[in-house]
This record gives structure tokens, C-alpha cells and sequence, in this order.
């Protein structure tokens, strides 16, 4: 099944269940976040992250002369796995711009973008299956992700509570370890479009490893900073 869905590139990967704030000051994005609050409760108030592969997710300020001109975003600025943002509070500022909150919801994969008559781009997407039920390999995967990600964590900070909670459900876990492990885009993407629970907790059992091993022998994370985890966007 197929769906059209408003589509917000960004330079992250937002996972299932996991908090993404954003600022919101482009108008068109305004619009977006209007439009889904005059929404009827409904329909689901939510709207598609793809992370960008490449290109900006600002658009210049029209009224900026000196500003580069971006050639529009199309498919192939963007990965085809993506996840919905469901808006839970919105918060409007005296000059027009949101400062809201959002849930990672639903994945999905990008079947064609396009700019229509609405001022923020749109995508025909593809619902992916939801992982509603760990299966038995995930339950056993999950003890091992965890002590893994607790060994990586103490090493990345140590001498700090860096787990206040931890999640009974491997999904959960899965989605938890992916957004919070200082991972480039491309593996937090693969981890993404993993097809279930199981597969992404293996694949986040040999980063884990392999980061930890790099970790005490090097004390450092061996990624360029530009790819480490970064604050929300600012829109």
C-alpha cells in the first residue's frame, strides 16, 4: 500500500518511538506545521523525515542577494528509508516560527518526491512492516546488544550514569541503540532499513564491538565529527 505523505529533509535519522525537536522558521515548513494542526484528531498528525545524502536542508532566504542558489531536492538528494515525525506539542513564537516536538513513528520507503502545489515537498511512499512482536532470536539478541551498549557507553563517557532506563522491548532497544551510538548517517541509515528487530540488533552487535575495541585502544571515536550525532536541526 502506497500513501502521499509531506516530506521534511533533514540531516538525521530519526528512528520509531524516539524524540526529535525542532525549531521551525522557513514558511513553507510553517505552513506544513499549520496545516497539521488544523488537522481533525483523526488523522494522523505527522509528516516523513528522509535524512539528506547530500545538499542543504535550508533553503535561502529569497530576499538574500549574496545568498548560493540550491538546486531543488529530489529523489536522489535523498535516502529512500525514512521515518514519520508525529507531532506531539507545538509551541508558536510572536513572529510566526514553531518550536516543536515530535515522536518517530512509522517507517517507510520513498517511491517518487515531488513538488506539487503545496510550498514543502511530498513523496508517494511505501508503509514498511511495523515490528510489532520481537521474535525469539531478538530476545536472545537483546541481553548481548545491551551489555555491549553498556560497555561501549562507559567507555565513551566514563564515570557517568549514561543509562537512567532501559527498555524491556528488544525493538525498543534496537531503535534506542541506533540513534544514541555515535554512528556515521550511513550506518544509522542500514540500521533503519534493517527488515526486522533481529537483523538490526546483530548488525548493532558487531558496531558495538567494533567501536568498544576501538574505544580502549585509541580513546577516540573513529568518525569524522561532522558525522557524529548532532543536535536537532534547526529546521
Amino acid at each position: 500500500m502506497s500513501d502521499r505523505l509531506p516530506v521534511f529533509p533533514l540531516s538525521t535519522v530519526l528512528f520509531p518511538g524516539l524524540v526529535l525537536p525542532l525549531h521551525i522558521f522557513e514558511e513553507r515548513y510553517r505552513t506544513l506545521v499549520r496545516e497539521l494542526v488544523a488537522q481533525s484528531a483523526e488523522t494522523p498528525h505527522e509528516f516523513g523525515v528522509v535524512t539528506l545524502r547530500h545538499g542543504s536542508e535550508v533553503a535561502p532566504d529569497p530576499g538574500d542577494d549574496t545568498a548560493p542558489t540550491e538546486p531543488p531536492v529530489s529523489a536522489a538528494d535523498l535516502y529512500e528509508v525514512g521515518c514519520t515525525a508525529e507531532l506531539r506539542h507545538v509551541t508558536e513564537l510572536p513572529d510566526g516560527r514553531f518550536d516543536i516536538m515530535t515522536v518517530g513513528r512509522r517507517r517507510f520507503t520513498v517511491l517518487s518526491i515531488e513538488q506539487g502545489t503545496a510550498p514543502y515537498l511530498t513523496a508517494q511512499v511505501r508503509w514498511l512492516p511495523e515490528e510489532n512482536a520481537a521474535d525469539e532470536t531478538a530476545h536472545l539478541l537483546a541481553p548481548r546488544v545491551l551489555t555491549a551498549f553498556q560497555t561501549y557507553l562507559e567507555l565513551l563517557r566514563p564515570n557517568s550514569e549514561v543509562l537512567d532506563q532501559v527498555p524491556d522491548d528488544p525493538t525498543v532497544l534496537s531503535h534506542l541503540v541506533a540513534a544514541t551510538a555515535q554512528l556515521t548517517v550511513e550506518e544509522r541509515q542500514l540500521l533503519l532499513a534493517m527488515p526486522d528487530t533481529a537483523s538490526r540488533l546483530r548488525a548493532e552487535l558487531r558496531l558495538l564491538n567494533r567501536e568498544a575495541g576501538l574505544l580502549a585502544r585509541v580513546r577516540a571515536v573513529p568518525v569524522p565529527l561532522s558525522d557524529l550525532a548532532r543536535p536537532a536541526s534547526p529546521n
